[in-house]
């Protein structure tokens, strides 16, 4: 605390800076944070209570004769035996202690107010983390040289700052270390102690204003000098003084409104009192008394004024310097406390004057002051008797509150949103229609909080029964009153969805309108009593559109009582399902199976001629509960049964046969109730469509040819469609499907003809046969020739896909390259799982030419258009659904083909061409790559970087045989600058952590030098090797390397170069500089070779500068008597093994360069790219990879 009124020594600098002004008559020093308290501290007795982090912890043990803060007799607290020390320490024990506090400082107030004055100043002091000096000074001049005193400023030689301030009547001057300022003090510091000391603080204001209320509140000094303290500390540059005093000030302010409301209350009661005195009859009348009412109600309504001012001065000191602080927390802080002003004294702070600071701040840049404002709009627009004050707040700020439904952050859209759905309830005209037009929108959010937020303001404005009053007739029972207003709330959910124009959304309206109007959703009697309803029977019948609309509607409400609120696209919060929660969903669950047993047969017969209804129906059945007790009594679901035979049977749509198998499935599987009656139903339809396939492939397969005319082909077609579909979703091996069906195939691979649907029909067949095959192995294999048998079949499918692959017609080729993805991927994970205990598939591998015919396929389908692509954006917008359908069907193809890779069907090196498009289809496709990549790097890291490396190296060879040939690049011929970002893209996937990446980074830092380097022999006409420019695409990997990783590069590097060389700047070696320059990490060598490395064209050496080119070390195979230990031998660089290193390096000196794999060998004539053995005249294949197996 602060000591009593006496003069003491300062520092030198202290006596420089803190001079007591001549005109001052004394002054008072107290050290804050220190050792020493010189005022008011006393031991502590009893239990101490230890707080790690407070700076007050040393004072426990200070024992100090002046004073107490305590009462006059032994300064004790009533509710415990911890003694107060300051208080600074009494704020986290409680509102009690707390009070008990207060009231003794009061006590000492009233007796000595100057030493209490100085102890609460140096409490806020204490409060903003400062561990310094406070000096004060009595102020009794108003001079000018005075009053220029007040600054604050930086002691740069003491290390010291130092504030100095009036707070009437004391001059106080605060010094504190220069590292206050680093961010750390009691309000932002992290842990539950400080988390609650801020509401303590806060509280302690409010009790300190409570408690003074009656008395020295009013005394014109204490509010006076603690107003411009805050005032003051609040406009500090040190963040510490200015936030804390913020918060102190608001705070003060929002308990000065209670004391305000208090005033009134009781100036009502006094003008009550008065007259109800008035009223009495003269002879009765007390004048005396009346008198004394006057001026009781004279000085409340002073008193009230008083208080009124205090609160203008703090608005006008703290709030309008505060509320556009740099510091975020700071506004919104004054953004929450200005609601709370508006919303307790709204005949003062509820203008359009103060209204606007709310307005303003809405456009802040930061999302949770916005939310202040949105959250405290909410209170007062809550609230029906402040309404009238907020019309012109509305006129000027509601396109605003309108457009921050969009907000980028989801609170405050979500917060934005309720606001506005009060507004609509409260004041009607405020929202004209194009406004609810586009917040209603916001149904189809991608965040659920803001769609059901929409959905609220959707039910409360269009479907609620306020809105719905249908006309009724006398005599109506309460049932069919329920049921007309469900059926008109439905209409009005049929228009909205219907003017929105945005088809295949239904589900997420459903969503979005589950929590407010689960009920009416749920009400499928009223749904199917109006989809069962005889038109002849309705003054309005419902158009074919809105049928189908609402049986969308049906079959979403049953989804999401079963399943939930879990869509595709729209975030939401995940959250464990309650048993509460569960025991609901069982609940609707089991009513659900209940009544469609009942109604789905109805409304299938009803609906059987249209195939889009008659699709979303089936989907009903798969939502049935397995243990319904509606088994034991099997008529309806034999109903049911035969209903759903009679739509496959007269229906080919793929929507209709896909949601019949699923619910067959359903129905039959083995864990329902219903499948011994479900089951035999299924195999009959299933046996009576594989009899007609049989019977009519009979007569059109003659002769190896196909002779079957137009109808009887539309018969096969139909029949093999609705078993391909249930061949899908379900096991129909022992029906033998790949036997009949593999004819067709068989005879439009030899002789052709045959309807291309039809085709495309027969391989889906066949491969779902395959497949079902591959699942089934660990049951159905029970020998060798079983295991055989199934191999063959598989390899006989992946003929026939490959002969399909040069097909005419485009769906042709598609669905055989999708069939033979999938084939081959589901066999390797069936070798993955595979049990060696039993009998397994046996290994196929498919042959080089079917993976190069794999390969060509993706490059010609979906490597194309480059043109075309680089404008993917534009082209969406003006081709529409066809172009988003093309570039789906092409990403499709792409991640089958990329499947094969990463699950080792196909060697990693084919990854290589398409890592070459990385940068060209980056819109498109770059994130299927880019996943590629990164699980082939988990698979292998160092294959994985020889993929890239042969991916560059090919890119630079075709850009330079174009190049060479004097002829200019063609469009499929990236440019060196393309390769070179390509290479910086590769990098760049490596991430950072380079310690995991040592070996990979390594390695492709060896290929590179060895690919420039190896088979060279400097000669006249030819001074620098040929692919010396590869060295500046391989920089972009020099950034990855650790330090010690680029010294042992540097190294290698040398081994093939002299420094003479390294060090040459002539043209013709200006990319050796530059990597040089990124290996040593000193880019001032690498800036004159900019020019070269930015260009598109691979500059050659001029002739002028070959006679001067340095020598480079020759090949050992050129010159057999220059042979060097420290020669260098490279094998393929797609397989590299680790060689023994020479023995001329020694272990030590070895060592780091065995861990990167930079390992001393004996060198070939030249680096190849085939798996034969190479040559040193051999050509370079740059654009195929022949892959032997």
């Amino acid at each position: 605390m602060i000591a009593e009124p006496t003069v003491t020594s300062r520092s030198s600098v202290q006596n420089e800076n803190l001079a007591v002004d001549a005109n001052s008559s004394e002054a008072v020093n107290h050290t804050v944070g220190g050792a020493r308290n010189e005022n008011r501290q006393k031991s502590l007795r009893g239990k101490r209570r230890a707080r790690e982090g407070s700076e007050n912890a040393k004072r426990r043990h200070t024992k100090v004769t002046n004073g107490s803060l305590g009462r006059a007799q032994n300064g004790h607290l009533k509710h415990g035996d911890i003694e107060a020390v300051t208080l600074f320490e009494v704020v986290t024990m409680g509102r009690s202690a707390m009070q008990a506090v207060v009231d003794d400082w009061i006590e000492a107030y009233i007796t000595d107010r100057d030493s209490a004055l100085l102890d609460l100043i140096s409490f806020f002091i204490q409060c903003s983390g400062c561990k310094g000096l406070v000096t004060a000074e009595m102020f009794q001049s108003r001079q000018d040289d005075v009053m220029s005193k007040m600054v604050e400023e930086l002691d740069e030689d003491s290390g010291l700052q130092y504030k100095k301030f009036l707070a009437f009547p004391w001059i106080l001057t605060v010094t504190w270390p220069m590292d206050m300022d680093s961010g750390e003090y009691p309000l932002t510091m992290s842990g539950p102690y400080w988390r609650r000391f801020r509401g303590e603080f806060c509280e302690f204001v409010s009790v300190l204003v409570t408690q003074c209320q009656y008395n020295v509140i009013f005394d014109s000094y204490l509010m006076d000098t603690l107003i411009s303290l805050l005032t003051e500390l609040s406009d500090s540059r040190v963040r510490a003084f200015r936030h804390t005093c913020t918060l102190a000030a608001m705070k003060l302010l929002s308990s000065l409104i209670g004391v305000a409301l208090s005033l009134s209350v009781s100036v009502e009661n006094s003008q009550r009192l008065g007259e109800v005195e008035r009223t009495k009859t003269s002879g009765r009348r007390n004048s005396p008394r009346l008198e004394r009412i006057h001026r009781k109600t004279t000085e409340l309504q002073d008193r009230r004024v008083e208080i009124e001012n205090m609160m203008d001065a703090i608005f006008k000191g703290v709030f309008l310097k505060r509320y556009r602080d740099v510091l975020p927390e700071i506004r919104s802080m004054c953004m929450e406390e200005l609601a709370v002003w508006m919303k307790l004294y709204s005949p003062v702070f509820l203008t359009d004057s103060y209204l606007k600071y709310m307005g303003w701040m809405m456009h802040d840049k930061l999302p949770d002051v916005r939310l202040k404002c949105v959250l405290g709009l909410q209170g007062l627009y809550g609230d029906p008797l402040l309404l009238p004050k907020l019309d012109l707040f509305n006129s000027r700020f509601k396109d605003r509150m309108i457009s921050m439904t969009l907000d980028k952050d989801h609170e405050v859209a979500v917060q934005t949103l309720r606001l506005l759905t009060l507004i609509s309830q409260s004041a009607d005209d405020v929202i004209n229609p194009e406004d609810y037009k586009q917040l209603l929108q916001l149904v189809y959010s991608s965040h659920r909080p803001l769609a059901a937020t929409a959905g609220e303001l959707l039910y409360t404005r269009l479907l609620s029964s306020q809105t719905q009053t249908p006309d009724l007739r006398e005599g109506v029972s309460e049932q069919d009153t329920h049921t007309q207003l469900t059926i008109a709330r439905v209409r009005a959910l049929l228009h909205f969805y219907q003017d929105s124009e945005l088809h295949q959304h239904v589900v997420y309206l459903v969503d979005s309108l589950w929590d407010c109007a689960g009920a009416m959703l749920k009400d499928w009697s009223s749904l199917t009593s109006l989809l069962l309803q005889d038109p002849s029977a309705q003054d309005e019948g419902l158009s074919a559109g809105e049928q189908s609309l609402v049986v969308e509607v049906l079959v979403a409400s049953v989804r999401q009582a079963v399943e939930g609120p879990l869509l595709a696209g729209r975030s939401t919060c995940k959250k464990v399902v309650s048993a509460r929660e569960k025991k609901a969903q069982v609940d609707d669950c089991g009513r659900l199976t209940e009544y469609f047993l009942k109604v789905l047969p109805q409304l299938l017969i009803k609906y059987s001629g249209s195939p889009e209804t008659v699709a979303s129906l089936l989907k009903i059945p798969q939502y049935f509960h397995p243990d319904s007790p509606n088994a034991e009594t099997p008529q309806a679901l034999s109903c049911l049964l035969a209903e759903m035979g009679a739509v496959v049977e007269r229906h080919t749509d793929p929507a209709v046969l896909e949601a019949a198998a699923r619910s067959y499935l359903s129905l039959c599987g083995e864990e329902t109730a219903w499948h011994p009656l479900a089951r035999p139903v299924r195999d009959t339809v299933v046996q009576c469509w594989a009899d007609r396939l049989a019977t009519l492939l009979g007569d059109a397969l003659q002769d190896g040819n196909f002779t079957a005319d137009e109808e009887k082909t539309g018969e096969i077609l139909s029949t093999l469609k609705k078993l391909t579909a249930f061949h899908n979703a379900q096991d129909l091996s022992r029906w033998g499907l790949f036997e009949q069906v593999s004819p067709l195939l068989s005879v439009e691979i030899m002789h052709g003809g045959l309807p291309t649907q039809l085709t495309v029909e027969a391989l889906q067949c066949v491969c779902y046969s395959v497949l079902w095959n591959l699942n089934t192995s660990r049951e159905t294999l029970t020998s060798r020739e079983k295991a055989v048998a199934q191999r063959s079949q598989m390899r006989a499918l992946c003929e026939k896909c490959l002969r399909c692959l040069s097909h005419n017609d485009q769906s042709v080729k598609e669905q055989a390259f999708l069939s033979l993805c999938d084939v081959l991927t589901a066999h390797n994970y069936q070798l993955q799982v595979w049990d060696p205990s039993s009998y397994g598939p046996l290994l196929y591998t498919p042959d080089p030419k079917l993976q190069r015919a794999l390969l060509a396929f993706i490059l010609e389908h979906v490597f194309t258009g480059a043109e075309y692509d680089s404008h993917s954006r534009s082209s969406d917008v003006e081709s529409g659904e066809g172009r988003l359908e093309e570039l789906h069907r092409r990403r499709s193809l792409l991640a089958g083909y990329c499947k094969l890779i990463v699950h080792g069907v196909l060697e990693m090196s084919m990854a290589a061409e398409l890592f070459k498009y990385y940068m060209k289809y980056y819109n498109n496709f770059g994130d299927i790559i880019k996943e590629t990549l990164s699980r082939t790097r988990q698979m292998d890291k160092i294959e994985s970087a020889r993929t890239l490396v042969l991916c560059l190296q090919q890119l630079f060879l075709r850009l330079k045989q174009e190049q060479d040939s004097g002829v200019t690049c063609s469009s499929g011929v990236q440019t060196f600058s393309s390769i070179k970002e390509l290479a910086r893209r590769f990098s760049l996937t490596f991430g950072w952590d380079q310690t995991k990446s040592r070996e990979s980074l390594a390695m492709i830092h060896r290929d590179g030098i060895e690919f420039v380097f190896q088979g060279f022999v400097q000669r006249a006409e030819k001074p620098s090797p040929p692919y010396l420019s590869y060295l500046t695409i391989l920089s972009e990997f020099s950034s990855k390397l650790l330090r010690p990783d680029k010294k042992i590069v540097y190294s290698y590097l040398q081994r093939y170069v002299s420094e003479q060389t390294i060090s040459n700047r002539e043209e013709c070696w200006l990319p050796l500089i530059y990597y040089r320059a990124s290996l040593l990490a000193t880019g001032a060598e690498g800036e004159d070779a900019v020019s070269f490395i930015s260009s598109d064209t691979l500059k050659q050496p001029s002739p002028a500068n070959r006679s001067r080119s340095p020598s480079v070390r020759h090949s050992p195979t050129a010159d057999g008597d220059m042979r060097s230990p420290s020669a260098l031998t490279s094998t393929d660089t797609k397989v590299r093994r680790p060689h023994k290193a020479s023995s001329s390096t020694s272990p030590e000196d070895r060592k780091p360069e065995v861990e990167l794999g930079l390992i001393v060998r004996e060198p070939p004539p030249t680096i190849v790219i085939s798996e034969e053995p190479s040559h040193a005249n051999e050509e370079l294949d740059v654009d195929t990879v022949e892959v032997a197996l």
